[in-house]
């Protein structure tokens, strides 16, 4: 008996090791499976104290790297990496890197967050089932979202913003019973959003900002827990959506809402942030919206509303910021909005109200643009059924007849202008998207942060009124005169606020009408990036008689440092730029040709990009300032000008602006101007024979300012570049995000040289030349 429980006892032991050495195991695994994830994202500095002996389920917490434990079992996995660190290597794949987060059978919580995560999202994470929270924002991650996350019926938050996640939202989503939050902000998804996310009867936030999504908007009042809806810069419309009233956040700015703000909204007591701007919103502006008990910030600028306003009109205690601006409201500014602690958080200006302030139009201009965009004030309307009315009794049987000549004319008007109306961005979308083939987005890893941000510290896109671009340039004086082209003439101005811009003048045919452009000039207002002389607004000059367009005006950011060539081959003093200031050049006019063929939808190709077609801002930074304005229908109909045409292949056109680009970049590694195409031949002959020679034979070949200051290798991964970009088959090219993965290498090496390096940074002008916009 004694033996028995003696045996007994050991198997127990036995049985307990076994336990504990297995759970040892189990930690052990997944200590692995971190180090190899440490190893496929290429060692990044926020896993730098990571290692072999880290004790990972009891390492300090921190807002970037957290690792949660339960029972040696890992259930929370957070990596919040840098945007701006190096990106991935090409052998990177999501695929294997999934393959291996798998392997925490447990995770109930991840975050990877601005890691330079790149391809499609693999359907296989949806074997984490355990899955509450996935949040992979802000990485490069594209095409369309995989069917198998719908059987994650636990997820509760699915966050994909900030990557190029394309294609119609699913109409699965209502699998996640639990959803209470889909944030898919700044991605390249479109179509219309399905029904189905009616039923998600728990979702708290909906966030689908900087998209390409259009179309009337399902029923969402079934939301009832619905606290924060995020639309903007989408083209939703044109009726109001049908919402809960437990709203706290609507952004419905930048869309293509035009009819009148509902009264629900006056009931809408837990809203704090209302955002209608930059729509076509008509009929009255309900004053109480500004006396709603919770809100702290009104946006209604951009818009046609009209309304008098009167000054003891009551506002909330809460109320922060209101910007009423460019409508059509008169009337008194109420008095809880005119103290001076909110003469910054108040704006009003372009309206009709009687006060000094902020620019405000005389009241026969809101009253004409009220009848221009239909809406009669009362007293009108009933004057004009009384005189209806009157017609039908004093003429009898003639004045019959007019009436009904005079109903089939309004009618035939009224259908004339839903014919003739703007042109959505998802036609725009659609129409392109047949000629997309999937290999322009398939290597996300080369679209850089430029491309997400490259916007940032433009002014807003906005209509400048003819009066203020007058002013600008004293009328259009002889003196502010910088050039003329095939497209235009082009002043250089100075706005109110005291900053320079270009605008350019282009005259019209006498058939062309607002309609005609509205759409090209929708595309025109996307073309904005850090590397590209930017649009900042347009206006219209329209003859009286039958309204037509006579002349539009294009207003440019102004680019103060000149040409690039002015730089390298022109022979500014004690002004050249060293060799990491060029490659840094050379990558802003490819990541400027990136954002042109993929930056807007259809993108814009066959530039014809020259050298002198690059200037540099006040910070050395390229700017490509000479591209095809997708704004002429002629230019657009032509065959390689202007927004590509189905008849040639995206990549063939793609393959032309990376030619002009291997002429720009010779001229930068040789540093004297090209004045024919034998010439461009023969140097990329000695280019590539001394690319397989010797460094002596590159270092003969390169501008003598910089011989003495760059690193071989560098130089040598220059030069393979631009050989490849002129070879004579466009097939043979480079793509452009091939272009840019070798530059960044290069400018990599050359940050990293240390050479005799007798270059110094180059000081900007104190007096800037004029801007030089080439008119082609």
């Amino acid at each position: 008996m004694a033996k028995a429980f003696q045996y007994s006892a050991i198997l127990f032991l036995v049985i307990i090791s076994a336990l504990i050495n297995q759970s040892q195991q189990l930690q052990s695994s997944q200590g692995e499976t971190l180090l190899r994830i440490q190893r496929i994202l290429n060692y990044p500095l926020i896993l730098n104290s990571w290692n072999v002996s880290t004790d990972f389920c009891n390492s300090d917490p921190n807002p970037s790297l957290t690792v949660v434990c339960y029972q040696d079992s890992i259930t929370q996995l957070h990596i919040i990496g840098d945007r701006r660190a190096p990106i991935l290597p090409r052998n990177f794949s999501t695929d294997s890197f999934v393959t291996t987060l798998v392997t925490l059978p447990d995770l109930k919580v991840l975050t990877l967050v601005s890691l330079g995560l790149w391809g499609p999202l693999p359907g296989k994470i949806a074997r984490l089932e355990s899955l509450e929270i996935l949040n992979v924002s802000s990485n490069f991650l594209y095409d369309s979202i995989p069917e198998d996350l719908s059987s994650l019926s636990g997820l509760q938050t699915l966050a994909l913003d900030d990557n190029m996640f394309s294609g119609d939202l699913p109409r699965w989503l209502d699998s996640f019973p639990l959803l209470t939050v889909l944030s898919l902000r700044k991605n390249m998804f479109n179509g219309s959003l399905p029904n189905s996310l009616s039923n998600l009867e728990n979702l708290r936030v909906l966030a689908l900002s900087h998209n390409y999504f259009s179309g009337k908007l399902p029923d969402l009042s079934s939301l009832t827990n619905l606290q924060v809806l995020d639309l903007e810069d989408n083209s939703f419309g044109p009726q109001f959506p049908q919402l809960g009233n437990k709203l706290v956040t609507l952004v419905l700015s930048k869309n293509k809402f035009r009819d009148g703000i509902p009264d629900e909204l006056n009931s809408y007591y837990q809203l704090r942030e209302l955002d209608l701007s930059k729509n076509k919103f008509v009929g009255p502006f309900p004053p109480s919206l500004l006396s709603l008990p919770s809100i702290t910030y009104l946006n209604i600028a951009d818009n046609k509303l009209t309304g008098m306003l009167f000054e003891n009109q009551s506002c909330s205690a809460n109320l922060e910021a209101v910007d009423l601006s460019s409508n059509l409201i008169s009337g008194h500014l109420p008095e809880c909005l005119q103290s001076d602690s909110n003469k910054e958080k108040v704006l009003y200006a372009g309206n009709c109200l009687a006060i000094k302030d902020q620019n405000q139009n005389p009241i026969s201009f809101c009253h004409n643009e009220a009848l221009a965009v239909g809406i009669l004030p009362q007293h009108k309307k009933k004057r004009q059924a009384s005189k209806v009315i009157a017609l039908g009794v004093i003429g009898g049987i003639a004045g019959g007849i007019a009436l009904v000549v005079l109903i089939f004319l309004i009618v035939r008007k009224v259908n004339d202008k839903k014919t003739i109306k703007t042109p959505s961005t998802r036609l725009v979308v659609e129409n392109a998207s047949t000629g997309y083939p999937s290999k322009l987005l398939s290597d996300a890893r080369y679209i850089s942060q430029t491309m997400k941000l490259g916007a940032l510290g433009i002014p807003a896109y906005r209509t400048f009124s003819l009066e203020e671009l007058e002013e600008a340039t004293n009328n259009f004086d002889t003196s502010a005169f910088m050039g003329e082209g095939s497209q235009g003439q082009m002043y250089l101005g100075r706005l109110k606020n005291g900053s320079y811009v270009a605008v350019r003048c282009l005259k019209m045919k006498r058939s062309y009408s607002t309609q005609n452009f509205m759409h090209r000039i929708e595309l025109i207002s996307k073309l904005r990036h850090r590397h590209l002389v930017s649009a900042l607004g347009h206006c219209f000059e329209c003859y009286l008689d039958d309204s037509s367009v006579s002349r539009i005006f294009l207003v440019f950011e102004y680019v103060p440092n000149g040409t690039l060539r002015s730089w390298i081959s022109e022979g500014r003093a004690r002004q050249t730029l060293n060799l990491a200031q060029r490659i840094a050049a050379a990558i802003g006019v490819a990541k400027g040709i990136q954002f042109l063929h993929t930056g807007i939808v259809p993108g814009v190709y066959s530039n014809n990009l020259k050298l002198t077609d690059v200037l540099l801002d006040q910070n050395l930074v390229a700017k490509i300032s000479s591209y095809n304005l997708p704004l002429l229908a002629e230019n657009t109909e032509k065959d390689g000008h202007g927004v590509s045409s189905g008849a040639r292949k995206i990549e063939e056109d793609e393959k032309v602006d990376v030619y002009d680009f291997g002429v720009i970049l010779l001229e930068i590694i040789i540093g004297r101007p090209l004045n024919s195409k034998n010439e461009v031949d023969v140097l990329k002959d000695q280019l590539q024979a001394s690319i397989s020679y010797d460094e002596d034979a590159r270092r003969s070949m390169i501008d003598p300012a910089i011989h003495k200051g760059c690193s071989d290798q560098s130089l040598k991964t220059m030069m393979e570049v631009c050989v490849r970009c002129l070879l004579n088959n466009p097939e043979d090219r480079p793509s452009v995000e091939d272009v840019l993965w070798n530059l960044q290498f290069a400018a990599q090496v050359q940050d990293g040289w240390r050479g005799e390096s007798g270059e110094g940074s180059p000081v900007s002008p104190s007096n800037p030349p004029p801007l030089q916009l080439n008119l082609h």
